[in-house]
């Protein structure tokens, strides 16, 4: 037994947990399903349990821009983010695996997460009959323990002890995998799985951009990072000024149709 792997995957799983939106211990979701559960914090946060926050950043970005455009509507979602995160980027690192591979990997362990995560909420219905039959009892101490320390307790186990199994069993069984699989199929899985980002981003945008005239803004971006300058910063600090100046165009046009003033 490989006691220090374990140990990672391990503190992997419980950070997992940590960062699920059924956590509450970091400021509800505030601190924990939009802060540790986002791909980008994940791979930082992995990076430094394994030992490789290069890789763990590089792909933490792959998977976020992935998932960049994900929403949950009315409690529906058609993948588990912090599963995604947490499981398929460690994996990625522990086997070697290229960035679209990794991103492959971190959108079917979203998938299977759901699973487990649907499954975590039928579960834990049950809690709530019993809350409220201890609630016509007047029972305050058993309202607290079904209400809070039972549902966090199978939320735990369903998201500790398969991101830790997955992680330290599954480190072996995906290098051998990639060691099977032909060059071409993997070549295949790289680009399709770094086509992932991109098509989050085109979600994004499709939910952001409204009207035609505002792709400028985003192919003004592009051109700068691609001629100009690769410093974020720089490009964030234009689009500020950008946006500023658009928002008092706007603001005094407003003024004036208000005024009557054409």
């Amino acid at each position: 037994m490989d006691l220090v792997l374990l140990i990672q995957a391990l503190l992997i799983g419980i950070f997992c947990y940590l960062g699920s939106i059924s956590s509450p211990w970091l400021m509800g979701v505030t601190g924990g399903y939009y802060v540790l559960g986002r791909p980008l914090v994940a791979g930082l946060i992995i990076g430094l349990i394994l030992g490789d926050v290069h890789t763990g950043v590089i792909l933490g970005v792959a998977v976020q821009a992935a998932f960049i455009a994900t929403i949950t509507t009315g409690g529906t979602q058609n993948s588990e983010i912090t599963y995604a995160a947490y499981g398929g980027i460690a994996l990625g690192i522990l086997s070697n695996a290229d960035t679209g591979v990794a991103v492959t990997l971190s959108v079917g362990i979203g998938t299977l997460g759901l699973i487990l995560h649907n499954l975590l909420m039928i579960l834990n219905s049950v809690w709530n009959k019993r809350t409220e039959k201890a609630a016509s009892e007047g029972n305050e101490k058993r309202i607290i323990y079904n209400n809070a320390v039972y549902p966090q307790i199978v939320n735990f186990i369903f998201r500790v002890v398969p991101v830790t199994l997955a992680v330290y069993f599954g480190q072996g069984f995906i290098t051998k995998v990639l060691d099977i699989i032909p060059k071409d199929v993997t070549q295949i899985m790289t680009v399709l799985g770094g086509l992932l980002p991109a098509l989050g981003i085109a979600l994004l945008m499709n939910l952001l951009i409204k009207e035609s005239t505002q792709f400028i803004f985003f192919l003004t971006g592009f051109v700068i990072i691609v001629f100009f300058t690769d410093s974020m910063i720089a490009l964030t600090v234009f689009g500020i000024l950008i946006a500023y100046l658009t928002f008092i165009s706007l603001g005094k046009s407003q003024i004036e149709d208000d005024d009557g003033v054409i």
